[in-house]
């Protein structure tokens, strides 16, 4: 019992070296103790300059895939509208060029929709549609493309002339157009 009080007088001391057989400048085991504590700053410091870069890698790809989700959607719902709109202009009489302008003008808005849904902005996104075949005939195809900018997260305007401050993502979908009835 006597050796167990000796040695945490001791130890509380500061004297391990006796324990140890190490001289008393070594602070035996442990080494010097001015160390202490560095291996947690080192596993701070890495752990930050590891988990900034991968938390903005995230933060980046995330808002790429929403864009693509957006643009996929988009284009989808473009093609179907502009056939929807067109046939139902078409069998209440009106022309073929009237017909689809009026089912542009409800893609774009169905455009807008989609990517507001997104958290895109209107200017963001822009809208082509093609007709494979005969314009709003049986058997053509309505097609859209929509083109939708994804602006990168943190980089600021200043670097727009060495660093591109945003990523074009481009989804297509076809839409058919099954019959048209006419009213006459």
């Amino acid at each position: 019992m006597a050796d167990l009080v000796s040695w945490v007088r001791q130890r509380r001391a500061g004297d391990t070296g006796a324990r140890n057989g190490c001289d008393g400048d070594q602070g035996g085991i442990r080494g010097n103790r001015g160390d202490e504590g560095a291996a947690v700053v080192e596993f701070i410091a890495l752990s930050l300059l590891l988990l900034v870069p991968l938390t903005y890698l995230v933060v980046t790809l995330s808002r790429i895939q929403a864009g693509a989700f957006a643009a996929e959607g988009a284009a989808h719902e473009a093609a179907r509208t502009a056939v929807v709109t067109g046939v139902a202009q078409r069998e209440h009489g009106a022309s073929r060029d009237a017909s689809m302008a009026a089912g542009a003008k409800r893609a774009d808005a169905a455009v807008l929709l989609v990517v507001d849904d997104f958290g895109f902005d209107s200017s963001d996104a822009a809208l082509e549609l093609t007709c494979e075949g005969p314009c709003l005939e049986p058997g053509g195809n309505v097609g859209a493309r929509v083109t939708i900018a994804v602006a990168l997260p943190g980089i600021p305007g200043f670097l727009g002339g060495n660093v591109p401050l945003s990523v074009d993502v481009v989804s297509s979908a076809r839409a058919p157009v099954d019959s048209v009835v006419n009213d006459e």
